[in-house]
């Protein structure tokens, strides 16, 4: 399954870039984000690896490529799931960023999250839409 979402944000590329590229900031619009743990890597970098802790799942992130303030893509390991997260950043003008993110799932284990998969794929999307759409409000106000 494979899908993209974007949001138009009122501020300067890089200052985007810099808001999603701190870890410490995603608990104000990523429900339930507790923490990140470094696991391997160096933070930030390709292969990177970190533990990421929300209130009711844990995901094994890895960074395959970090081309910030243009992209950024990561592997996401869930025991569910696994999906690549690739996100580019673009200036449609000076003060005006699109932030678009192409979310694919590769593989889904055990039979209740493969019919879900399979019956509310919109589901999925509508998360990564309300992720980036709370991201954006905090970009824009802070």
């Amino acid at each position: 399954m494979k899908f993209t979402c974007s949001v138009e944000i009122n501020r300067p590329k890089a200052y985007v870039a810099e808001i999603f590229s701190d870890s410490s900031l995603l608990k104000h619009f990523q429900d339930g984000f507790k923490e990140k743990e470094h696991l391997g890597g160096d933070p930030g970098e390709a292969g990177a690896k970190s533990k990421m802790i929300y209130e009711k799942l844990e995901l094994i992130e890895t960074i395959i490529r970090n081309d910030l303030p243009d992209e950024f893509i990561a592997l996401y390991e869930h025991k569910h799931m696994t999906n690549t997260m690739k996100v580019n950043f673009e200036s449609l003008s000076e003060n005006v960023t699109c932030y678009t993110s192409e979310i694919e799932y590769t593989k889904f284990n055990g039979l209740m999250i493969k019919f879900i998969a399979k019956l509310f794929p919109s589901m999925f999307k509508k998360q990564v839409l309300k992720w980036m759409n709370q991201f954006k409000i905090y970009v824009e106000h802070h």
